[in-house]
């Protein structure tokens, strides 16, 4: 997928934490359904193709883990995949959010993944490296630096 450069309006800023939290429980609900769907394929998977009856799914290392991994790949699909189509995931659409280059262009796959993994650092950090926002002069988090991208906040149409 080419880079796509982004219209800029004029009084586009980097976005706040209250956006970016609003977003992030928008989006928290979206992923929940996901992580349910997923859930669901990996339980039948377990008991209709392995063959493992009901009550033992889920006991054993190879059962919970296989599904924590699957849980981070689909958020990470999830998140990488917005970001590289218009910049924004639905959350970010309700809360008027985009994240792109510091050219104002789409983020790059390397970018968005650096992105996800910063941004469970900074989940377990207590949200840190969200909190960072309050204190960096250009309102980046922690992914933003990371990844040399920026989270923007558009103006109301």
């Amino acid at each position: 997928m080419a880079k796509r450069h982004f219209a800029q309006p004029t009084n586009t800023g980097p976005a706040g934490l209250a956006s970016r939290l609003g977003a992030m429980l928008y989006d928290g609900l979206l992923l929940a359904a996901i992580w349910i769907a997923v859930t669901v394929a990996h339980l039948a998977f377990y008991r209709f193709v392995v063959g493992q009856p009901a009550e033992d799914i889920g006991t054993s290392a190879v059962d919970i883990w296989s599904l924590r991994l699957l849980l981070v790949l689909f958020t990470t699909l999830f998140f990488v995949f917005c970001w590289r189509r218009g910049g924004m995931t639905l959350g970010m659409q309700a809360w008027r959010l985009r994240v792109q280059t510091l050219e104002g262009e789409t983020i790059s796959v390397k970018q968005g993944l650096l992105r996800c993994l910063t941004a469970w650092l900074s989940l377990a950090a207590l949200g840190i490296g969200y909190w960072w926002v309050l204190v960096d002069g250009q309102r980046r988090s922690w992914p933003d630096i990371a990844s040399k991208t920026q989270t923007v906040r558009l103006p109301k149409n």
